[in-house]
């Protein structure tokens, strides 16, 4: 094993948001680490997902969708996917096939080393996607290769793992083996929290919205988490809590069978709606809810 060339390095996962960042990099670990939501803007920080592969450790940076700055916490999110960017050896940037070239043509200003992934390739024609691809070839001198690619058709998996292994560094594993994030407990446990919001809330969840686990017991057979979920105003309160306490309800059992699926053990869950106002707004509340800006 110690003649065998390994390598490693950093993987940026890029594109706007909703292009399906999360939910490849679940599919790609093969495990339900990273937030998935239909709500737009729903991944804040970087996350690290550790993919080993042949000979390969795959470190994949599960950043924010590339948008406007225009608030505070937007600031924060878009620092996030500039820090990925930098830090990485490659970057993936994920184009729905449904989409203009728009959003790919503003990416390209970064001059970052990539492979383009045409995602979503299930919701149209093999005519379309063909015709798609053709789009692309404009391009061809900008990518490193283009692989489509459909979750839900199990398409494309080892080819993106295959390529972003030929291209990165040789290098010894920088993880532990048996790591498949880098992330703590505490920081998955507030992100599946937050995906139980968005799940019972949809529309009506206020973006001004978060979670912050404040303490976790941990012993054998049960972790005890007590969490709040921070909100801006007394309206947006009323809603998280809903008539009789029947939304907190909702969030709170869906979010506990997330986090025992993930812990695979038993789960009590505390939530509390705390009013934050301006959190969103000012750099020493952001920190408090864990987001730190430089």
């Amino acid at each position: 094993m110690e003649n065998i060339e390994t390598k490693a390095g950093f993987i940026a996962v890029v594109g706007r948001p909703n292009a399906g960042k999360s939910t490849l990099l679940n599919y790609l670990v093969g495990e339900k680490l990273a937030m998935v939501s239909k709500k737009v803007q729903a991944t804040r920080k970087r996350m690290n997902i550790i993919v080993e592969y042949e000979n390969s450790q795959q470190i994949f940076v599960d950043t924010p969708g590339i948008h406007k700055r225009e608030r505070l916490l937007n600031q924060f999110m878009m620092e996030e996917v500039l820090k990925a960017m930098g830090g990485c050896d490659l970057a993936l940037f994920l184009h729905p096939v449904h989409d203009r070239l728009d959003e790919y043509e503003k990416f390209l200003t970064y001059n970052k080393k990539h492979i383009l992934l045409l995602t979503k390739i299930d919701e149209v024609s093999q005519e379309k996607l063909l015709k798609k691809i053709e789009e692309f070839s404009k391009y061809q001198d900008r990518f490193l290769d283009l692989i489509p690619v459909s979750v839900y058709k199990n398409i494309g998996k080892d080819q993106i793992l295959q390529k972003v292994q030929e291209y990165l560094p040789t290098s010894p594993f920088l993880y532990d083996s048996n790591y498949t994030t880098t992330s703590t407990i505490r920081d998955i446990y507030k992100e599946l929290i937050r995906e139980a919001i968005f799940e019972k809330l949809s529309d009506e969840l206020p973006y001004e919205s978060d979670v912050v686990i404040e303490t976790i017991d941990e012993n054998e057979e049960i972790d005890c988490v007590y969490a709040s979920i921070i909100v801006e105003k007394s309206s947006q309160k009323g809603i998280v809590i809903g008539k009789g306490g029947e939304n907190i309800k909702r969030i709170g059992s869906a979010a506990r069978k997330k986090l025992e699926n993930f812990s695979q053990k038993k789960i009590y869950l505390d939530l509390i709606v705390v009013i934050k106002k301006g959190w969103s707004k000012q750099k020493d509340l952001l920190a408090d809810v864990g987001y730190i800006m430089e």
